[in-house]
């Protein structure tokens, strides 16, 4: 039997306790002797509720880059990772015991000619529910829709699908035991989404006080992603010229963020944090979306719970209970009084071990 202690205020009650880890689980029965491996604030093992490994500017890459990110990832403390679409098949990493935990949500399905080049499903309106089923049952109980994106015809975000295609999806989805999250910046999508009962939206930029009320009510959470928000000047400036009416959409939007996502906080919804690494977002900063999250106006203590214990409990996962998985990170600093101490872990445990 391997036994191994940390001492330290245990978040989020931040009671100081010797927390115990035998043979992987934790336990807070005292076990005389046992070594101390660190000395610090224990935070339940970070969560990154919208991540992309396997993925890069171009799309799939090898299992060896893939590796890579999730190492990066593990190291700056997310130990679980919702993947939020992916165009390689990463279900191998289930098999890492030194990896981080993952719910994948299959490959991006998204309109024909509409989304990035190489990353999704690219499907007509009549066979999204088909594909939809076909990401539901290779996913870990999450399928990923891109919701809207630039339409050339119209010069300005549009919809992917008509109302009606998205509800017969996401109902087939929820059939087949999945959940469904959708890409969403703009406006005209979100209402007909909504109303169909998706399970959360990523990003959001373009909700509504009476759209966010009514997420509350259903109980639909929201991943803002605010570092990728702040990339929406340069999509402006991209799109200025050939594309007027989108390139002020993506103004306004952008303009509007810290409004938007406060109103959603304010009004109830459910709001976890997502690096969106891969693609155009490096892996392995996590820290930085708990940091951009607070620099809104949420509260430390409602940001760090969203990428710790808040979002272990909405993915399913245990956090630091009696009995639970050993994952945690322990810090030198305490983050709820400055959360820049994420950047920087004395020690990282996954599964029991002392990963970094």
């Amino acid at each position: 039997m391997t036994v191994t202690r940390f001492r330290g205020p245990v978040l989020p009650d931040g009671e100081a306790r010797d927390l115990y880890v035998v043979d992987g689980r934790i336990t807070y029965e005292a076990h005389p002797g046992a070594d101390t491996v660190a000395e610090g604030w224990i935070v339940p093992g970070l969560v990154d509720a919208h991540c992309h490994l396997g993925l890069d500017d171009h799309g799939a890459v090898d299992e060896a880059t893939t590796e890579e990110q999730a190492v990066a990832d593990r190291d700056a403390g997310a130990l679980l990772i919702r993947d939020c679409g992916s165009a390689a098949d990463t279900a191998w990493i289930h098999d890492r015991a030194d990896l981080p935990r993952l719910v994948r949500a299959g490959r991006h399905i998204a309109r024909t000619r509409r989304y990035i080049r190489n990353y999704a499903h690219e499907v007509e309106p009549e066979d999204l529910t088909a594909y939809v089923v076909q990401e539901a049952k290779r996913g870990d109980g999450w399928v990923k829709l891109v919701g809207d994106w630039i339409s050339r015809e119209e010069g300005d975000l549009a919809p992917s699908f008509p109302a009606e295609a998205f509800a017969a999806a996401i109902a087939a989805a929820h059939e087949h035991g999945a959940k469904v999250t959708a890409h969403c910046f703009g406006q005209g999508v979100l209402p007909g989404l909504v109303e169909a009962g998706i399970d959360c939206i990523e990003h959001g930029t373009g909700l509504s006080t009476e759209l966010v009320v009514a997420m509350a009510e259903r109980g639909i959470a929201l991943v803002p992603t605010v570092m990728q928000l702040d990339k929406f000047p340069e999509y402006a400036e991209a799109g200025a010229e050939r594309f007027p009416d989108y390139s002020a959409t993506m103004t306004d939007l952008f303009a509007r963020r810290r409004d938007t996502i406060m109103t959603a906080y304010e009004a109830g919804v459910r709001l976890y944090a997502g690096s969106d690494g891969g693609g155009v977002a490096r892996h392995g900063n996590l820290a930085g979306e708990v940091i951009a999250m607070a620099e809104l106006g949420l509260p430390a203590e409602y940001a760090l719970g969203a990428a710790s214990w808040r979002g272990r409990e909405w993915l399913g996962f245990d956090g630091l209970e009696e009995g639970a998985s050993a994952d945690f990170v322990v810090y030198d600093r305490d983050p709820l009084t400055d959360l820049t101490a994420l950047h920087a872990p004395r020690r990282v445990v996954l599964r029991g071990t002392v990963v970094a």
